[in-house]
């Protein structure tokens, strides 16, 4: 059977900045995870547990 005249390699990518896709994703997805825990914390303290309760079930509702 006949051989391809040119074989084809995969290109690595050795630049400095290989494989720091995922970690920015991850820091990113972990900054608005604490931003959301922060928010969330912020508005119990503010409103009380029982307004806080009531402020996410209407939440939901409106949104379902």
């Amino acid at each position: 059977m006949a051989q391809p005249l040119h074989t084809v390699h995969p290109v690595s990518d050795n630049s400095p900045t290989a494989g720091r896709l995922p970690a920015v994703l991850l820091l990113a997805g972990a900054c608005v995870a604490g931003l959301l825990v922060i928010g969330a914390l912020a508005l119990w303290f503010h409103y009380g547990s029982q307004v806080f309760f009531e402020m996410i079930r209407t939440g939901f509702a409106a949104c379902f």
